[in-house]
This record gives C-alpha cells, sequence and structure tokens, in this order.
C-alpha cells in the first residue's frame, strides 16, 4: 500500500460517523454501539475501508484545553505594526481598542433530533470552537437543538444586538445535519421537512437587516453534510460571483445627488467556509468530534497571529489533502478587504 493512501485509510478507520441527513432511527443515540456511517452508506464491503470495532474509541487529538491566552498564539506588537503598514487600507480596520470592543459570536449546533440520528460528538466541537472564538475576543451566544423556525429566530434577535455597533466583525457558526439546500431543524426527518435554507443566513444579516455589521466582516462556518455521496476527487468547488447590473430604478439621475442615503452592495463582507463540497458528506467521530471542527479550530489557533482569514480557510482545506472523502470549500465569500483577527490586540 502506498503511503498516501495509508495515510487516509488510516485516518478513515478512526472516524466513524458521517453527516447526512437520511438515518431515520436514534442510532446514533446515546448507547447505541457499531461502527456504522449514519446516512446508511455501507462500507463494510470496501475493501480498502476498515471502520472502528463496536468497542474501540477513536484515539483523541491533542485537546483544546489548554488554559491561558497563549492557547492561541498572539500576534506580536512588531507583527501587527508590520501587516497594518503593509497592507493598508487593504485590510479590516479595527477602529475601537480590545476593551473597548464588544465582539459576538452566534453558535448554533443541534445534536438531539425526534426522527434523525443524534450527533455524537458534537458537544466537543461546541466546547472547542467556543474556547476558540472566546479567545479571539468574542462573546459566544450558544443554542443547541432547534427547529429550523427557531434558527432563524435566534439569527434575527443575534443580528438586532447592539454590541454590533461597538463590534469589527462577527462569527456565525453552525452544526447540525445537513441536506443539499440547507440545515436540518431538529424535527427534520427528509429533504424538505424542518430545513433552515442558507439563503436565510445571509438575508438576516445582509446590509439591508443588520446595517450595524454594514462594512464589518461576517464569517461563516458551516459544519453538516451537503448530500449523500462520499467526495472521492480533491476538487475546488468556488465561482465568482456574477456582477449585478443596476436597475433603472436605482440610477441617480444626471445633475442630482441623493441626500443622506448611500447606495451599497445588499450583501458583502462575508466569508463562508463549508465542512465539505455540494452533495457530499462529512466526516464526524462520536469520541472527538468532527474533522472540519477540529481542523479549523487547530489552524485558527496556530495562524490567526499572522495570516488573513482566506489564507487561514484554506490552510483548513490543505489539511484535507490526504484525505479524499471530504473537501471543505469556501463559497458566497464577499470579502472587500483581507480580515486580521489580530490577536492579542
Amino acid at each position: 500500500m502506498v503511503p498516501w493512501r495509508m495515510s487516509w485509510v488510516w485516518l478513515l478507520s478512526q472516524v466513524r460517523t458521517a453527516e447526512p441527513w437520511s438515518a431515520p432511527s436514534h442510532a446514533g443515540a446515546p448507547g447505541a454501539s457499531g461502527g456504522v456511517v449514519e446516512g446508511g452508506l455501507d462500507l463494510a464491503g470496501d475493501p480498502s475501508v476498515q471502520l472502528a470495532s463496536p468497542n474501540t474509541e477513536a484515539p483523541p487529538e491533542p485537546s483544546v484545553g489548554i488554559q491561558g491566552e497563549q492557547w492561541i498564539r498572539q500576534c506580536s506588537l512588531s507583527e501587527y505594526q508590520r501587516i497594518r503598514d503593509t497592507e493598508g487600507d487593504q485590510i479590516y480596520p479595527i477602529c475601537l481598542p480590545r476593551e473597548m470592543r464588544t465582539r459576538r459570536a452566534l453558535l448554533i449546533c443541534n445534536i438531539e433530533f425526534e426522527h434523525l440520528s443524534w450527533r455524537n460528538g458534537a458537544e466537543v466541537d461546541v466546547e472547542g470552537m467556543t474556547k476558540l472564538l472566546e479567545g479571539l475576543g468574542y462573546v459566544v451566544d450558544v443554542h443547541r437543538n432547534l427547529t429550523s423556525e427557531e434558527m432563524a429566530a435566534v439569527m434575527k434577535n443575534f443580528a438586532g444586538h447592539k454590541e454590533h455597533c461597538t463590534s469589527d466583525s462577527t462569527f456565525l457558526v453552525f452544526m447540525s445535519h445537513g441536506v443539499r439546500a440547507g440545515l436540518c431543524g431538529t424535527k427534520s426527518r427528509d429533504e424538505t421537512t424542518d430545513i433552515l435554507s442558507l439563503d436565510t443566513i445571509y438575508e438576516k444579516f445582509n446590509n439591508k437587516h443588520c446595517q450595524a455589521l454594514l462594512g464589518k466582516p461576517k464569517v461563516v462556518i458551516i459544519q453538516s453534510c451537503r448530500g449523500g455521496k462520499v467526495g472521492s476527487v480533491m476538487v475546488s468547488d468556488s465561482a465568482d460571483p456574477a456582477m449585478p447590473t443596476p436597475s433603472s430604478a436605482h440610477k441617480i439621475p444626471a445633475g442630482l445627488e441623493d441626500d443622506a442615503i448611500c447606495e451599497v452592495h445588499l450583501e458583502s463582507d462575508f466569508a463562508t467556509l463549508h465542512s465539505s463540497t455540494p452533495d457530499t458528506v462529512s466526516w464526524r467521530c462520536p469520541v472527538t468530534g468532527s474533522l472540519f471542527i477540529q481542523r479549523l479550530i487547530k489552524q485558527f489557533r496556530n495562524h490567526a497571529c499572522n495570516k488573513d482569514l482566506q489564507e487561514i480557510f484554506r490552510k483548513v482545506q490543505h489539511s484535507f489533502e490526504k484525505f479524499p472523502r471530504q473537501l471543505p470549500a469556501q463559497e458566497r465569500t464577499t470579502m472587500l478587504r483581507k480580515f486580521y483577527l489580530f490577536p492579542g490586540h
């Protein structure tokens, strides 16, 4: 067996659960056993795949419970000044000192479902992402086990927080079962019932409905399946958004100026990283959590000190190079500048 194949086959042997919606039972609920894949994906006939035995726990990755600020590499003053001097107005500004900023982040994680399998191990992801975001200076609003309507209501409420006015950015993190069209609520039973459309996320936080975040980075992280296929080819699924053509209703007549009205993009300053490409599954270990979230945490911890957001996203994608059954995808990104988190500043 060639070395690269050994690496991802070994990794797959440690991962016992994928994230598709189609598992109409509580097979994944506490107390269940067996190295099965949610959604009925049968890998038993694949001689290259060695699923973990029912009584064997996957070895945990290095703990994310290290205490202290140095759990996240800090940006030195010299590096902070170098980046700001070099990049200039190409980066999103941090206008307020750290003690005056009121950064807020939203985290929604669905673990227990009425009709689908429970997402064992997801609590590890919640703890890790909460610790990461708090270390980056965000107060994290955590919500668990919501229907699609409840998720929409929570987003609307979060978008209205006055703290966004004195913040420079936000993170929006979603973890659930998923389908091609969106995220499963806790009452979902198939591809059409209790599904939160991904468009709802961008609608709630666009420049029309959340003006407090106008011109500020809005980072969307989505851990879910987007279908039931196993991605077996490393492909990049990105496309440049088409330039909209302004309607005649929005054109300003020659010789006139708007009074106190500024025309802005309806949707801008978003950066989105999905855990997988369209129509494919995402993998999760019942012991250590999802591959995507754990690797994302690692890259932010190590590189937020001197890399911009989209470079960190690229590093997350690169970490899946030897695991061809899953590849995170950057989509619907409308960042106008580079976003540096500058931990420690």
